[in-house]
């Protein structure tokens, strides 16, 4: 590694203080660069465009194990380890990972709801229990505000909405899409904070007119709902973090293109076998 290091550098500075400076002999690089290539480099060099092009095609939010199954789906077999040290080399990094402060308005005249969900994620069938959350994405135009609502079985986000302003209408248009594109049966458990998006009458009343129960996070507690709050860490940690959008528009369009195209048919999803939502919620039928 060092000996490469001096050779990708040499063009900047000379052969003598790089080899001062990582304290190997002029000699020794100089041999080492009449040696013929080892079976393990050639093999390298045919495995890295493979490497690099699977973390383009997963958008660069992947690790190496994650990598590692994508290129088994294609036939490419190789080790986590093998591929993390490509990556090093050719400083090609996953996107990097950032914690995040939820901060909670709550109208203490709005109707508050028992916490029943209680923290318990693992969910045995399909449109049983939804979470529910908002976040915002910053624009030169202002902020972007987006609901979602998440089928806690498969992960999936069965229905969103993006608007200038947080509010009952953005919440209820995000619960108005699930509930058309979903048909739950009565009974299922809407979990969500204690927002006065989530608590005001308007929402509670679509609620109840679909016969669905509400849940609602302790006060000052995002863990509560910990899944929602995932999803929007892996939203703005592979997107919006990376991007700086000139409007509004521009991020509904590249927000949705996360959502439908990559997130529920397409990413992996450790929770759910390494599936995406959608593969996992067509191999259980």
């Amino acid at each position: 590694m060092r000996y490469r290091f001096i050779r990708e550098q040499q063009q900047w500075h000379s052969v003598s203080v790089l080899c001062s400076a990582m304290k190997v002999s002029r000699s020794g690089y100089y041999e080492w660069q009449k040696r013929p290539p080892s079976a393990r480099s050639i093999e390298d060099a045919k495995l890295w465009p493979k490497i690099e092009r699977m973390h383009r095609r997963c958008r660069e939010a992947y690790g190496a194990v994650r990598l590692r199954d994508e290129l088994r789906k294609i036939g490419v077999h190789c080790s986590k380890h093998r591929i993390a040290r490509l990556k090093r080399a050719n400083r090609l990094w996953t996107k990097r990972r950032h914690r995040f402060i939820v901060k909670e308005k709550a109208n203490p005249a709005h109707a508050r709801y028992p916490n029943i969900l209680n923290r318990r994620f693992a969910i045995a069938s399909i449109d049983r229990v939804w979470v529910a959350d908002v976040t915002c994405v910053w624009t030169f135009e202002g902020w972007l505000y987006l609901a979602i609502v998440l089928d806690l079985y498969s992960r999936r986000i069965v229905g969103w909405s993006m608007g200038p302003g947080c509010g009952e209408d953005l919440t209820i248009a995000a619960l108005r899409m699930a509930l058309q594109a979903r048909h739950p049966a009565p009974g299922l458990l809407h979990h969500s904070d204690r927002g006065v998006h989530y608590s005001s009458s308007r929402y509670q009343e679509v609620l109840e007119q679909h016969k669905m129960i509400s849940s609602m996070s302790r006060p000052a507690n995002c863990r509560d709902n910990a899944v929602a709050e995932s999803f929007f860490s892996t939203l703005k940690n592979e997107l919006t973090l990376h991007e700086r959008f000139k409007t509004r528009s521009q991020a509904r369009a590249a927000i949705f293109d996360f959502i439908e195209l990559f997130y529920n048919p397409v990413r992996q999803h450790s929770y759910i076998d390494g599936l995406s939502p959608v593969q996992f919620e067509r191999a259980r039928g």
